[in-house]
């Protein structure tokens, strides 16, 4: 499988359906959920799900979230990534949205912030964007942190699903 995105420690890939443990494992667990609606999937079936509607938007929409995989161990450690929003959000649709979601076991080795940074430089010398946008629940203040480091800036408070969250825009210095 091609390598898409690559990091000192990481590399990102396509989605496969291989790769339902590791979706089963970081998307079942509550405390990866706090800050995402809180309702983690319980059976694998809906691991296989997730897959199946990320390889669509890939077909779909050119973009869609990647496996983020550790390269010393080759252990999938979650994902990241763009994926194209077509609903309307906070006044915007049809933008690009940076995500990223880890096993609980891989937090704090900087991992977040190390792939969204290779993310943003992707979107901007690869795709060609002129903008990015991110969302962060007002209380997940480490995802705030590595926005911010990314270059993010924040534009504004806003509900989503009801649940307050600041609004981040980061625009192609080369554009």
């Amino acid at each position: 499988m091609k390598m898409i995105i690559e990091t000192e420690r990481l590399y990102f890939r396509e989605l496969l359906e291989t790769d339902v443990d590791g979706i089963f494992s970081l998307d079942s667990d509550p405390e990866v959920h706090q800050y995402l609606g809180k309702n983690p999937i319980k059976t694998s079936q809906q691991a296989k799900d997730v897959i199946s509607s990320i390889r669509k938007q890939y077909v779909d929409n050119g973009v869609g979230r990647l496996a983020i995989i550790e390269k010393e161990t080759n252990d999938f450690v979650g994902w990241g990534g763009f994926k194209l929003i077509t609903d309307l959000t906070n006044g915007h649709i049809g933008y690009h949205d940076l995500g990223y979601r880890f096993i609980k076991t891989f937090w704090g080795k900087g991992y977040a912030t190390e792939s969204s940074k290779a993310a943003v430089e992707y979107a901007f010398n690869q795709l060609k964007l002129h903008v990015i946008y991110a969302i962060a629940d007002i209380g997940n203040l480490q995802s705030q942190k590595v926005l911010k480091k990314c270059g993010f800036i924040e534009k504004g408070l806003f509900d989503y699903d009801l649940v307050p969250h600041y609004w981040f825009e980061l625009y192609n210095p080369n554009k």
